[in-house]
């Protein structure tokens, strides 16, 4: 997966972060969950401090019941790799033949990397992919533009 919320040092006993979140944002003291919900979004803040709508505080601002909804879920599909075995979609990506796709990925879209979004589009004969250069997960003007050109295409 990608880049993980937190240092190892605080979360991690294991060897697997994503697990330990997924831990902590369910332990029974609510003091840890409240701890683990806002390093999580610290770090979700982090990465989208470099992308042209990123807005400080759009994650950490957050009401925390809202804080650790995100954070135990985002850390649970993480911790359990969404219950997809390793290269699941590109390996059955052969099946999405004839169907149309667009696949639009910011390119400071760092919690999912553009490698993924790439290797989807190799074996996906159908899908094409656009990398809006100014933008992450949170979007853009150019990847708003980006999804209704795919959408007008789609629409015929």
């Amino acid at each position: 997966m990608a880049a993980f919320p937190g240092r190892r040092s605080e979360a991690d006993r294991d060897g697997d972060l994503l697990a330990a979140y997924a831990r902590l944002t369910s332990d029974p003291d609510p003091a840890v969950r409240a701890k683990a919900a806002r390093d999580w979004a610290a770090w979700e803040d982090t990465v989208i401090s470099l992308e042209s709508d990123g807005k400080p505080g759009a994650y950490g601002n957050r009401p925390p019941d809202a804080l650790l909804a995100l954070a135990r879920i985002c850390s649970h599909y993480y911790a359990h790799a969404a219950w997809l075995e390793e290269g699941a979609l590109l390996r059955s990506a052969h099946r999405l033949a004839g169907i149309p796709g667009a696949l639009i990925h910011g390119r400071f879209g760092l919690g999912a990397p553009l490698q993924y979004a790439w290797e989807l589009a190799q074996v996906w004969p159908d899908a094409r992919l656009v990398v809006a250069g100014d933008a992450g997960h949170t979007g853009s003007t150019t990847m708003n533009a980006e999804i209704l050109t795919a959408l007008d295409r789609f629409a015929g």
